[in-house]
Formats: structure tokens, C-alpha cells, sequence
């Protein structure tokens, strides 16, 4: 049997993170399964406490996982050392958080903030003046290069960040809830950002968010619920015979490794489905029935 999204930039196989507070165990992943190709852009949902923000620490490598298999490109999260994951989070990714301030210096011009990182990785002086105005007019903010935090509005500050994360040409841009505290009309122009940065750039990009205006800008949006995913929803254009076009969502469950399968709430509610349910094999599909 072939190797599990062996091609895929990411791959996460029965991961599993559990965080011990006190006495109390907590499992925020239980054995989740994700694979994300090569110049995707995908949204992942989910309820708060879902596990949805700790898959995104693991895979930026901030956080570590317990059990399972997480790969980014030729890394392996669950065996790298310090130094390992230090040139990790230099060289192959980029993240922006939520709270536009924890993501920018604010005694730095937006110009010297692009900078910074790829100081730190020893990029000559001139390349680097060369990446950070290339990367601030793609954003739409060139005009800002000079301007501090504090002179910049909170979309401006948001497109900053994303510059200063792909710095270094990382190979995945990773964002947590990047919009959740811009208005309506800001969130759409950050996302947008966001959008030339994949198809410009090429990098692929994973967005959690809870915002369904956000999640439903991108091609495939995946759902994890009590730590595992559950659902996708994938998208496609369509034309019509008059020419017209029009988007086709269409959500799929999920099958772990395992087989097993989320079947959603109003599913179980509406036909009692409950501890145990009889399943028969036809021709063409699988019936799942209450046990009755």
C-alpha cells in the first residue's frame, strides 16, 4: 500500500497532542488526519476548543506533537531538535496570529520589519532591500514602507505581517483567525492579499478561521470537530449554457485512517442514531440505520 499523501506538502496521520494541566489531561487532537498539496489555499473551521488553532501551532512549529505523523515538505515534526525547528520556522514557513500587534515591532518601520528575518538568516543587504519593496507593493502597502505600527490601520498592519512572514520564501504561509479583529470590508481586503499571495507567489496557504465570509473564499475548507477532522467542503466554478458562471459547494465526510466517519448532528438527531447503527454493504454505497 502506497505511503499515506507520500506527493503532499502536508500530511498529518493519526495525530494526536495532548496537554496536561495539573491533573487534568486534555486531548486537543485525537488522532486527526490532514493531507494539503503543493499550492493549495485552505481554510480550516471549527468550533472553539475544536483543535483547530493546536494542528496550526504544530505544523508552524510552535508547538510539538505527542503521537501520530506530521510531515511539512521534507520535515519531520515529531523528531526535529531545537536547532532543527529554529531553521524550520526561518526557512520553510511563515505564520501570522490573530492579535495584529504580537505581530509586528512596533519601534520598526514597516520597511525594517521585512527586513528583520531575513537578516537573521544572513540574506545580503541588497536583496533584502530588493524582497521587502517587492513584497510590500504585492500586499498593497509600498506606500507604508516607512511608517511604524502605530501609523498604520489594522488592515495595513495584517498585510505587514503577512510580508514580514514571507520573507524568507517560505514554502507555507500559516494564519490563525488573520481577520478576527478587522471589520467586514478589511477582512475581505486582507484575505484578498492572502489570495495573490498563492496564486502570485505560489506559496500555499492555510487560514483557520471561524468567519464562514472567509471560509467560503477558498476551494476547500476542512472541518475538525473534537479533534479530528470531519468534514471537507470543496468548491468549484461552474458555466452555464449561457455563459454564466456560479460556484458549486459541495461537502464531503471525512474517513480517518481507521474508517471511521463523522456523521454530523442533525444526521444522528433527525434518525436517532445513537450508540450502536446497522450498516449493509450495496452495490454502489454503504446505509448506515438506527439500531432499532
Amino acid at each position: 500500500m502506497p505511503e499515506f499523501g507520500a506527493e503532499a506538502l502536508i500530511v498529518c496521520e493519526s495525530l494526536v497532542r495532548i496537554y496536561q494541566t495539573g491533573p487534568v489531561e486534555v486531548q486537543a487532537l485525537q488522532g486527526l488526519d490532514l493531507i494539503v498539496e503543493s499550492g493549495e489555499m485552505v481554510a480550516v473551521v471549527g468550533a472553539s476548543g475544536s483543535g483547530k488553532s493546536t494542528l496550526l501551532s504544530i505544523l508552524a512549529g510552535i508547538d510539538a506533537p505527542t503521537a501520530g505523523r506530521a510531515r511539512v515538505g521534507t520535515w519531520n515534526l515529531l523528531s526535529m531538535s531545537r536547532t532543527d525547528r529554529v531553521r524550520y520556522r526561518r526557512h520553510t514557513v511563515g505564520f501570522v496570529r490573530q492579535q495584529t500587534a504580537s505581530n509586528l515591532i512596533s519601534y520598526l518601520t514597516a520597511r525594517q520589519m521585512v527586513d528583520l528575518p531575513m537578516t537573521a538568516a544572513r540574506v545580503p543587504a541588497k536583496t533584502r532591500k530588493d524582497r521587502s519593496l517587492e513584497l510590500l507593493g504585492l500586499l498593497g502597502v509600498a506606500d507604508c514602507a516607512d511608517r511604524k505600527p502605530g501609523q498604520l490601520s489594522g488592515g495595513q498592519q495584517q498585510r505587514v505581517a503577512i510580508a514580514v512572514a514571507l520573507a524568507n520564501k517560505p514554502q507555507v504561509l500559516f494564519a490563525d483567525e488573520p481577520t478576527g479583529e478587522l471589520d467586514t470590508a478589511t477582512s475581505a481586503e486582507v484575505f484578498g492579499a492572502m489570495r495573490d499571495v498563492n496564486r502570485e507567489l505560489g506559496v500555499t496557504v492555510v487560514v483557520v478561521t471561524h468567519d464562514p465570509a472567509v471560509s467560503g473564499q477558498v476551494e476547500r475548507t476542512v472541518a475538525i470537530r473534537d479533534g479530528r477532522t470531519s468534514s471537507e467542503v470543496l468548491r468549484r466554478t461552474a458555466t452555464a449554457d449561457n455563459g454564466d458562471t456560479h460556484v458549486i459547494a459541495e461537502e464531503y465526510a471525512v474517513m480517518d485512517r481507521a474508517g471511521r466517519v463523522q456523521i454530523p448532528a442533525d444526521y444522528r438527531e433527525a434518525l436517532a442514531l445513537t450508540r450502536r447503527v446497522r450498516l449493509a454493504l450495496e452495490p454502489d454505497h454503504v446505509t448506515i440505520r438506527p439500531d432499532a
